[in-house]
């Protein structure tokens, strides 16, 4: 596959390393010439200076047979500019770019489907919502997350003493009353689309479709998660820190946000006000102790500065019993943490990497169809299938009750304008939505392949 990376950064750095190895060929483009040189030393890779945004750069960085843009540098307009151009170059050229500003995170629907983009990611929302799944929810729990990084599907293996065992899949939803889905139950070698009647049985693992909201709700009934997290302390209201006291506070964690510059606290107040802004320097021992650090359940170090991100995660390791969360920019840090004892680390630009790396496998050569991204699942032999619905069809407009799927398929969530659904007979799909499937036999290239002729 042909790929063109525009912006040489960490993320830009490591998608080359890692698509790269994977045999693609990769060029680079970046205004700087040392981060060209730099890279191009040191990968199999083609590089080119100039601006991303400019026609001529990107004929000659090879546009017109390149079968993927991925635009990552650090300004969210250039980038999705940089994409628009490569899509008037090439209609057939997919496209990603990085979009950080939260501005713009109630509009990626509009905007991808608008200016044709194949996918808009944020690092700091999927690392929030990392940082969120590591927090509420223990081993036990497994999780697979999808739409830049929204958690959706949970893996839960039914060991002796669950309160599952020995119910029917109807009698779940019904009794406990969440809004949640069992997708699939893997029992042995095989995986299940389960019916309402189907009996739940002691070494099953259940796949869950549920909101965070929804699945936090689900666990504290059933008693599996019998210890959910209560409170949690952030030091830094940066963007990771404004997404994850969001998501924590919607899950009814209290949040306390320690941050020391006073127009930023005035914003989070605002725009959280369900949790608990301290305007301070979060690196003040004696205001971490006073505004109770031993006491929390969590504790995350989300400041700007990686030496400052340690110092933090040591003190709170020391003082506390928290389940602690370091985040880090530079994996040379990565040495120096050895020994330290700081297992919870989040590198937001690796995951990020990671995740294009993804969906850039999951194009498997593919121009046609609607299909977006296809996953094998972490502990299943099913695979999660991601659409964009760009157009009206069969599978559109009808209640899903309605739908004449074909066998070993099920419709696990539709987001809609940036909300979640965890469908249910009435919900019906629509041009906009973005639409997961799992699937236990073969792979749809288009969702209007999933509804029996």
């Amino acid at each position: 596959m042909n790929v063109i990376i525009v912006g040489c950064g960490n993320v830009g750095y490591a998608l080359v390393e890692r698509l790269s190895d994977e045999k693609h060929n990769v060029v680079v483009v970046d205004k700087d010439k040392k981060k060209v040189d730099l890279i191009t030393d040191e990968q199999d890779v083609l590089g080119v200076v100039g601006d991303g945004i400019n026609y001529k750069v990107l004929l000659k960085a090879g546009i017109e047979h390149t079968d993927l843009l991925i635009a990552v540098t650090e300004s969210d307009e250039q980038n999705l500019l940089c994409c628009v151009m490569a899509k008037r170059s090439d209609k057939y050229c997919r496209t990603v770019a990085r979009v950080r500003n939260p501005v713009y995170n109630t509009e990626t629907s509009y905007l991808r489907r608008e200016l044709g983009l194949a996918l808009i990611i944020n690092p700091e929302l999927i690392a929030a919502a990392e940082i969120a799944r590591r927090f509420q929810y223990p081993d036990s729990i497994q999780v697979d997350t999808f739409t830049r990084g929204r958690i959706e599907l949970f893996h839960l293996e039914l060991k002796e003493g669950n309160p599952l065992i020995g119910m029917s899949v109807g009698t779940v939803i019904n009794h406990f009353k969440c809004h949640v889905l069992i997708c699939a139950v893997q029992r042995g070698r095989k995986t299940l689309i389960p019916e309402f009647k189907t009996m739940l049985t002691e070494g099953d693992e259940l796949i869950l479709s549920a909101t965070p909201k929804d699945a936090n709700t689900f666990f504290k009934r059933t008693e599996i998660n019998k210890h959910p997290l209560k409170s949690a302390m952030i030091v830094g209201g940066g963007t990771i820190g404004f997404y994850l006291a969001n998501r924590l506070v919607e899950t009814g964690v209290r949040t306390k946000i320690l941050e020391s510059d006073a127009e930023r606290c005035e914003f989070l107040n605002e725009a959280i006000p369900k949790a608990t802004v301290i305007n301070g320097d979060g690196s003040d021992e004696k205001l971490l102790i006073r505004e109770g650090i031993g006491g929390v359940g969590a504790f995350a170090s989300l400041t700007g500065i990686d030496e400052e991100n340690v110092l933090l995660s040591l003190f709170a390791q020391r003082v506390s019993h928290a389940n602690i969360m370091t985040k880090l920019r530079r994996l040379n840090y990565t040495d120096i943490m050895e020994g330290k004892q700081l297992e919870n680390t989040i590198f937001p630009g690796v995951m990020t990497a990671d995740y294009i790396v993804k969906y850039a496998r999951s194009m498997s050569g593919s121009r046609e169809g609607n299909i977006e991204n296809i996953f094998t699942l972490s502990k299943s032999k099913a695979k999660a299938m991601e659409y964009f619905i760009v157009k009206p069809g069969r599978a559109t407009g009808v209640p899903i009750s309605q739908l004449k799927l074909k066998e070993g398929l099920i419709i696990c969530s539709i987001t809609r304008n940036e909300k979640l659904i965890v469908p249910r007979g009435r919900d019906e799909i629509r041009v906009g939505d973005n639409v997961l499937i799992l699937t236990t036999g073969e792979i749809y290239n288009d969702i209007e392949d999933i509804v029996e002729i």
